[in-house]
């Protein structure tokens, strides 16, 4: 079984498919930008166009979740969970306007889930959907 890059907290899958009820298929986006790096931005699928550059790590509740080549660097070895918290976040993100922002935890891959992400080869980049 694959070693998900990407997963999600219970709190964010319901306001993920809340989205999707309000906005339709999703994507989620995480550029490493100075502001945002650690909050990935959820759009409108077709309001947001993946690089060749970007990094697909997977689908969460039936959304893919890109990150930027040159984030993808640096958090390779990163296991990521989207969660929600209170607060507000970037205006763009579909989530903005609830009250609450999307927010990335992390954690570091364990050894053997690493040596399995090898074996596998690098996730696959550009538009996968």
């Amino acid at each position: 079984m694959p070693v998900p890059r990407v997963e999600v907290t219970p709190a964010a899958e319901a306001l993920i498919h809340k989205m999707q009820g309000l906005h339709g298929p999703l994507l989620f986006h995480q550029s490493g930008g100075c502001c945002d790096g650690s909050a990935p931005m959820c759009f409108p699928r077709g309001d947001f166009r993946v690089g060749q550059e970007d990094v697909y790590l997977g689908d969460i509740v039936r959304t893919p979740f890109y990150m930027s080549g040159p984030q993808f660097e640096l958090w390779r070895h990163t296991h990521l969970t989207v969660d929600v918290v209170p607060g507000r976040g970037s205006g763009f993100s579909v989530e903005a306007p609830e009250g609450v922002r999307f927010l990335i935890r992390s954690r570091l891959f364990t050894d053997d889930e690493y040596r399995a992400l090898e074996q596998e080869g690098p996730p696959p980049r550009g538009p996968q959907h």
